[in-house]
């Protein structure tokens, strides 16, 4: 008898007695990820990337979730890690080491923290983001593949401060350095197997569109220069709607990437392979912040400006950062509240800081939301905190970094990481002589 596939459960960020129950066993704040939404990204990746030719990565600093890099490495997406840690941490959870080929990418724009020991144990390839990385890998007597990641002198991130290509930019080596940066490569034994660049997603699909077949093109121009080249990466960086959840435009992407892949074969005179390494994208929708509301207050109107209503809970910027970094857009549900009234209030948290906002815009101002009022004792969503939400968690105000949970398509639960107790943030102290 055929065994049917177990029937999607309703999101547990819909669903306030689930929630209640979570909370109950791992306390609050926590992170809580839903499996069919991370593997639904990874198989509109996967049908982008369909054609001969074609590899997808996963740029795992976005979140390195054991079970969200089991589900990639199930799927045949490779890894773009940026640390040596990284490298070893994909290691750990079964992607192939070595070059040959380069599943796991170590590109970095700085050697740090354990560099050697993953060329020497792990054997990854090393993509070079600056010119002095070359004279780096001779010192220590590297001699064998490495990519270079290139500025190529145009691109846009999701927000300004996040550009990943132009004069702004620090990552990658700039164009005009190229040729200089060659010579010094070959000096050295080393054989250019990769070139790559990332000019980011855009606010609008149409902007990576045109970026990517700009990078393409530049790209093609400089492939006859390395004999040596197996394939083209054109970053990551596809879009994901914070704020309308307009769907990821797969067909025009798809062909985009397609004729890239033979416009470049055909320029190198050898078939080449293409890569994208989107991080945000397969990850950002499945993951939630869930807080508990521990009051509400007011500010009143003066000279200073118009007085507000602040919902305070337990999750700060020390969990989810990037409202107070970037200004980022993040929505925000009280869901045993739906339907109930709603009132223009902030939302902010424990730490001491003014930007423990996440109710703010770019520009560091802070921006009411229309919200049901909840009360003290109601749990809070900030929803699409997948990316980048847990990976940047800090110790400030020496706070131990919040559970997480995972949640399996049949309704099923499991703790993923504890919550960090004031033991575990002393962990690393230490008083020794040197």
């Amino acid at each position: 008898m055929t065994q049917l596939p177990p029937t999607p459960q309703p999101r547990a960020c819909e669903q306030p007695e689930l929630l209640a129950e979570i909370a109950a066993k791992v306390g609050t704040p926590f992170y809580l990820y839903e499996a069919p939404v991370l593997r639904a990204a990874i198989s509109d990746v996967r049908e982008l990337t369909a054609h001969e030719g074609l590899q997808a990565r996963y740029a795992m600093k976005a979140n390195s979730a054991r079970p969200v890099l089991d589900a990639i490495r199930e799927a045949g997406i490779w890894i773009d890690a940026v640390s040596a840690n990284e490298c070893h941490r994909a290691a750990e959870a079964g992607f192939a080491r070595g070059h040959q080929p380069p599943v796991i990418l170590y590109t970095a724009d700085v050697f740090r923290d354990g560099w050697r020991e993953a060329l020497d144990e792990l054997g990854v390839l090393p993509n070079l983001g600056s010119p002095g990385m070359v004279a780096d890998l001779a010192s220590i007597g590297y001699r064998g593949p490495v990519g270079l990641r290139l500025n190529p002198g145009f691109g846009h991130g999701h927000v300004n401060a996040c550009d990943t290509g132009g004069p702004s930019s620090k990552h990658g080596i700039w164009m005009e350095d190229l040729s200089e940066t060659l010579k010094h490569a070959r000096r050295e034994s080393l054989s250019i197997t990769l070139l790559h660049a990332h000019v980011g997603s855009g606010p609008r699909q149409e902007e990576l569109w045109e970026n990517l077949d700009r990078l393409a093109a530049c790209m093609a121009s400089h492939v006859d220069l390395l004999p040596d080249l197996e394939a083209v990466s054109l970053g990551g960086g596809l879009p994901y709607d914070y704020r309308g959840h307009e769907p990821l435009q797969i067909a025009p992407l798809k062909d985009l990437l397609e004729r890239a892949q033979a416009a470049l074969s055909k320029a190198a005179g050898r078939p080449l392979r293409v890569e994208i390494e989107p991080g945000r994208y397969y990850v950002a929708g499945c993951g939630s912040l869930v807080a508990r509301v521990t009051d509400l207050k007011e500010t009143r109107t003066n000279e200073k400006g118009p007085g507000a209503r602040f919902i305070m809970t337990d999750a700060g910027f020390t969990d989810l950062i990037r409202p107070a970094m970037y200004g980022s857009y993040h929505r925000i549900e009280i869901p045993a509240r739906q339907g109930e009234p709603e009132e223009p209030m902030l939302v902010s948290g424990p730490l001491c800081e003014s930007g423990d906002v996440f109710t703010q815009e770019a520009g560091e101002i802070v921006a009411p939301r229309p919200l049901p009022v909840p009360r003290a004792g109601d749990l809070l969503v900030v929803r699409d905190a997948g990316a980048y939400g847990y990976t940047m968690a800090s110790h400030y105000n020496s706070l131990g970094r919040a559970p997480q949970v995972w949640r399996e398509a049949d309704g099923s639960c499991r703790l993923i990481s504890r919550r960090e107790s004031w033991e575990d943030v002393l962990r690393a102290e230490c008083d020794e002589p040197l």
